[in-house]
């Protein structure tokens, strides 16, 4: 009988270049050539959803790495230099950030500690949202070139954070390119310390080292290394790292938030409200007398005369009913930025000082947090940028107030005056006016009516009446018309303070200068204050080792870099980090295991173990004679990854016949080979390949745990020890097949389901009948990709594959 049982298998339209259980679901998500991003259920292999590349995020994924949750899917794309956070549940991108250069290989790891040391953390959490209000919800309605953050929502913190506990997503990439960010968002280290392109990462549980696999070519070969980085600042100062990244991570968040609520402002603010400027230009171009604007409408306000070209542009070009529409629209666009300013910008810009000033108070506790370069002065200027752009804010809001009030009083009685004009009739209510109204009307004319020349060759109007939209541009050039600061008893008076002056507890104001500007200023003294500890975590990494393995001749650029051995593997229990590898052209029927202390100054004495593989297939697991059929054959590994941390899980060929010899899936119990008390004296002088014939070889008994691949030219494999399941891909990359790998027989399990209930065999009709209907969704195409919902999603925690079916 076979070891393991198929449960799914499928060819697929595009050739696979990277696939990924996920940790803790019978969830695997897959990347094809096309860019698409594939996530399947490990029942009959069912597609749960697809997204598909587009402009914002790229077209070519180069890696894959799942949060230790399972509830964000992270994937980097080379032709854009992103990576990319996905929401596992919904296919929803949650948040991007760019990179210097295309992400070669990925691994987000969960930190291991003891829950007590961050009860702190917990604590402070709630502390934080007792004080600071439940930041509003976004628009949804608007529309914006950055689509993917249209559902984005003001618990997005909560959501991307995920746990109290630290997480750590790693990042490497070609010439010795390697960064750290702390929950996927904040980078919390670059690193210099390696050379060559990066092929795999394994950062130790502990946060005591970080083990790369690192590629360096030649003229015609490349040669890979194993280097293990000491990351011990990272382990020392965990409870201050991960207080320090979780308050960066707020922060960074809220920029984000911030920067959405200005666009939003942004496309609250209409085209139409430009309609006034550009038609009173057009109007001083076209008119023949040399009367200035200004003083006709001032005419037309005291005295009640017209004159013919000013009669043409209001009834003509801008109507009764275009007024009416436009004051509409100005009151309707001021309202909803009034409100975004309001609910959203300083309830945001509140919650940043907030963080930003506990971050000082951590800054000021040097013998804690100065080891992770917190810089006192930097974090004082992000502050101070904060309170400058507040107080931008606050300025827009007094010229909305000012804007709608003059605006409101404009309007009406120029509707009166038009209505006088076309001898329609005027309702009593608007045909009062008083003295004061009068004034407030004239001082509008005279403010906002005078023509300007230099504003014409700047923006080619005369005219600029309404005065909010140029605060929302983002322009690096002053602001057309700057607020009147007459007459500001509290400006005067701080100008006449040398103390006042000059202190820096006052916010800096730039009257001259767009909300675009300062934000702008704000967000570069915050990526300053967030570079720094960054700079210096990274410094702090040490290379411990470095081991030249072997050379590979150069392979097409199209093979998927992902599949290729070597792999890593931590183990959590034992604090030991794995290598596994194949030299084939050295020799071709063994596998080797080089065993690493997390701790670099721990040494390991078998550190370095070779498998052969020249073992009878059917080997009795109990008893050294084999049994009556098996037979004597070599193999060579395809592929090879760690089950767990005693099995290992390969794709074999057989080395004797023709090209279609035979290939299986196997697992191999380590424990053996991991127990050899012979020691390896490695030559530091040569590479690894060349003094190969001195490493301790053991023989491995396979028991029955292995199963023939028939009619599949298998060469990769993807396993979830967790879930107990595995994935084999063919040389092809489009033929897949998912095995559940720790199954009874099948006879054995016929004879269980006779003796169960009929309770028993009622719930399993059930859960037969749900699959089923999954089955059906995923025969009908786009039904395929629909979300997975609360239920259904509740269930991959609580069913296993062996059930699901």
């Amino acid at each position: 009988m076979p070891a393991f049982r198929q449960v799914g298998e499928k060819q697929l339209p595009n050739p696979i270049i990277y696939m990924a259980w996920s940790p803790k679901r019978d969830l695997i998500a897959l990347a094809n050539t096309s860019g698409e991003l594939l996530l399947h259920r490990l029942a009959n292999f069912q597609r749960v959803w697809s997204l598909a590349p587009n402009e914002n995020t790229g077209k070519e994924i180069t890696s894959l790495a799942w949060r230790p949750d399972c509830k964000v899917l992270a994937f980097s794309v080379g032709d854009t230099k992103q990576v990319v956070l996905c929401d596992a549940e919904k296919a929803e991108i949650l948040h991007l950030f760019p990179v210097d250069v295309p992400v070669s290989c990925m691994h987000w790891m969960e930190v291991q500690s003891d829950k007590s040391s961050f009860s702190v953390f917990g604590e402070s959490e709630s502390e934080s949202n007792r004080f600071l209000p439940e930041l509003p919800t976004l628009p949804k309605s608007y529309s914006t070139t950055s689509k993917i953050f249209s559902e984005e929502k003001s618990d997005e913190v909560t959501n991307l954070l995920g746990e109290v506990r630290l997480n750590i997503l790693v990042i490497g990439g070609p010439s010795g390119f390697l960064e750290l960010y702390a929950y996927g968002l904040y980078k919390i280290a670059t690193i210099k310390e390696i050379t060559g392109t990066c092929r795999c990462l394994c950062l130790s549980s502990d946060l005591k080292s970080l083990s790369v696999i690192t590629e360096t070519r030649s003229s015609n070969e490349s040669e890979m290394h194993y280097i293990q980085l000491d990351t011990g600042l990272l382990s020392a100062c965990l409870p201050e790292l991960t207080r320090m990244a979780r308050k960066f991570t707020h922060i960074s968040t809220l920029i984000q938030y911030l920067r959405l609520s200005l666009t939003c402002m942004c496309e609250a603010w209409e085209d139409i409200l430009m309609q006034m400027d550009l038609r009173l230009t057009k109007f001083v171009q076209e008119k023949n007398t040399s009367t200035q604007v200004q003083d006709e409408f001032l005419e037309l306000l005291l005295w009640g005369h017209v004159s013919p070209e000013l009669q043409a542009l209001l009834m003509n070009q801008l109507t009764v009913k275009g007024l009416k529409m436009l004051g509409q629209s100005i009151e309707s666009s001021y309202s909803s930025i009034q409100k975004l300013v309001i609910s959203h910008l300083q309830s945001g810009s509140e919650a940043l000082l907030y963080h930003l000033s506990e971050v000082k108070g951590m800054a000021l506790w040097k013998q804690k947090f100065q080891p992770l370069g917190l810089d006192l002065v930097a974090i004082e200027e992000a502050i101070t940028a904060v309170g400058s752009f507040t107080l931008k804010a606050s300025e827009l809001l007094q010229v909305i107030d000012k804007s709608m009030k003059n605006f409101k009083a404009f309007f009406r009685w120029l509707y009166v005056a038009m209505l006088r004009m076309s001898e329609d009739h005027v309702p009593p209510e608007l045909n009062k006016m008083t003295q004061k109204d009068l004034a407030f009307v004239a001082d509008f004319l005279s403010e906002h009516f005078s023509a300007n020349e230099e504003l014409f060759d700047r923006k080619g109007k005369y005219f600029n009446v309404e005065r909010v939209g140029q605060y929302l541009k983002d322009e690096d050039e002053d602001l057309v018309s700057p607020p009147n600061m007459e007459g500001n008893h509290w400006l005067s008076f701080v100008e006449q303070s040398t103390y006042l002056k000059a202190s820096p507890l006052l916010f800096p104001t730039y009257p001259q200068k767009s909300l675009h500007y300062v934000k702008r200023l704000m967000e570069g003294a915050i990526d300053v204050c967030l570079q720094e500890p960054a700079e210096v975590i990274g410094n702090s990494v040490k290379q411990a080792v470095c081991f030249p393995l072997y050379s590979v001749p150069d392979s097409p650029a199209d093979t998927p870099k992902l599949f290729e051995l070597p792999s890593l593997w931590n183990d959590k229990n034992t604090c030991m980090q794995y290598t596994v590898f194949c030299m084939p052209e050295i020799s071709p029927s063994k596998i080797y295991i080089l065993r690493r202390a997390t701790d670099p100054q721990r040494s390991v004495l078998n550190g370095l173990v070779a498998i052969d593989l020249n073992t009878p297939l059917n080997s009795s697991i109990d008893d050294e004679t084999p049994v009556a059929e098996s037979v004597d054959r070599s193999y060579s590994c395809l592929d090879a990854r760690l089950y767990d941390d005693e099995t290992l899980t390969v794709v074999l060929q057989c080395l004797e016949g023709d090209e279609n010899r035979l290939r299986l899936l196997a697992q191999l119990p380590l424990g053996a080979a991991l127990s050899c008390e012979e020691a390896f004296t490695w030559d530091p002088a040569l590479r690894l390949d060349q003094q190969a014939d001195g490493i301790p070889v053991q023989a491995l008994t396979w028991g029955n745990q292995s199963r023939n691949l028939e009619n599949m030219k298998a060469r990769f494999v993807a396993v979830n020890g967790v879930r107990k399941v595995a994935c084999v891909m063919s040389s092809n990359l489009r033929h897949v097949r998912v095995f559940e790998m720790d199954v009874e027989d099948e006879e054995d399990e016929e004879r269980a389901d006779e003796s169960q209930d009929v309770s028993s065999d009622q719930d399993g009709l059930e859960v037969s009948s749900a699959n089923h209907g999954a089955g059906v969704e995923e025969e009908g195409g786009a039904k395929a990709c629909e979300k997975i919902g609360d239920s259904s999603w509740e269930s991959l925690d609580h069913t296993s594959g062996s059930d699901a079916l």
